[in-house]
């Protein structure tokens, strides 16, 4: 059988490689049906690795293996691989985190933008110490414990910035809710 492949690697020889297929595909497809893979796809398969055998039978050695070695390890391989392939599921297209968000309507976009401009207006107009809590509590959802320990200051002083910040903040964004 190594002289068949040899043929198949060096003439693209089909008479042997009819011969070839004619002695391995029942016994892959055989092979395939003892590892319970249904009947058509056994099929499929045997006749996907003959294809590898005409495609790759350049890179039979055989001095490493025998024919049936390297056959059945293609067979062997594919297996996995379809398997592999069936356990993976297919992605569902409907899947939330997969569907782009809708774009926002250019109205509220354009609302959300002026929004935004009177927020950092607002926030400029802070005293620095007042500006920086709220930015740490809000913008990056920092609890007042940890804003308290990352800028080393009592709990009560960080409620209280808060405080007097929403009690400046409150009259110039109230048209907001």
């Amino acid at each position: 059988m190594a002289a068949l492949i040899a043929a198949i690697a060096r003439d693209a020889d089909r008479t042997a490689f009819a011969r070839l297929f004619g002695h391995y595909a029942p016994r892959v497809k055989s092979y395939l049906r003892r590892l319970r893979v249904e009947e058509r796809l056994a099929e499929d398969l045997a006749q996907e690795v003959m294809l590898t055998v005409w495609r790759k039978a350049g890179q039979f050695d055989p001095s490493k293996a025998a024919a049936s070695t390297w056959i059945f390890t293609i067979a062997r391989n594919r297996f996995i691989d379809t398997v592999r392939r069936e356990r993976r599921p297919d992605l569902d297209p409907a899947e939330p985190m997969l569907v782009p968000e809708a774009p926002r309507p250019a109205d509220e976009s354009m609302a959300a933008t002026q929004i935004g401009a009177r927020i950092h207006a607002a926030m400029s107009d802070l005293p620095p110490d007042q500006a920086e809590v709220v930015a740490l509590s809000f913008l990056e959802g920092l609890p007042h414990s940890a804003i308290a320990e990352r800028l080393d200051i009592p709990l009560g002083t960080v409620k209280s910035r808060l405080r007097l910040a929403f009690g400046r903040l409150r009259p110039v964004l109230e048209d907001l809710k």
